[in-house]
């Protein structure tokens, strides 16, 4: 009975990881505007299990995190990311990048686990612009830290149609 109710709060989970509001974006310009207006309503019931930690290096590096870019938006200048632990011990992320031509990324949502050089991401990873591109999905993302990088990189590249998209968020460098 425990594990059929746990489910439950975690599908209720998937369905609402976009509507959590993390961080500083005011609610026009944020990711959270976005998800709020895309993302179901919550159960009262549902409750998102807290984070499993397996790595208190990689803690330390989200705790220190510095920005989130995607590609073909730029690299040179980074949007701005939120990682914080809620006092339910849930761990979220609200993260947004954009430019002055309208293209935007936008990543919100829960921390189900955080692992050596990965953690694991419950929510919306939305996007727009690039000759009208416009691509929005809730589902379980995995970032990782490869070959020695100071950030961790969304590990599907074309999860919105036959280009790939590098989404990066970067920690602090001497946390290598």
């Amino acid at each position: 009975m425990k594990n059929t109710a746990w489910m439950a709060g975690l599908a209720g989970g998937i369905l609402l990881a976009g509507a959590a509001s993390v961080g500083a974006a005011s609610p026009s310009e944020g990711p959270t505007a976005l998800a709020q207006t895309e993302a179901a309503p919550a159960p009262s019931s549902t409750r998102t299990p807290a984070t499993r930690v397996l790595s208190q290096r990689d803690a330390q590096r989200l705790r220190t995190a510095q920005g989130i870019t995607l590609q073909w938006i730029t690299w040179d200048t980074r949007g701005d990311v939120h990682i914080d632990r809620g006092p339910d011990d849930v761990w979220r992320v609200n993260g947004l990048q954009k430019d002055a031509s309208g293209a935007r990324l936008a990543v919100d949502g829960s921390i189900t686990e955080i692992g050596t050089d990965y953690f694991i991401l419950d929510g919306r990873i939305a996007m727009t612009g690039m000759f009208g591109r416009n691509c929005s999905q809730d589902k379980l993302w995995r970032f990782e830290v490869t070959q020695n990088r100071t950030y961790y990189r969304l590990r599907e590249f074309e999860w919105c149609d036959s280009s790939t998209d590098y989404i990066d968020i970067y920690f602090a460098p001497g946390l290598r």
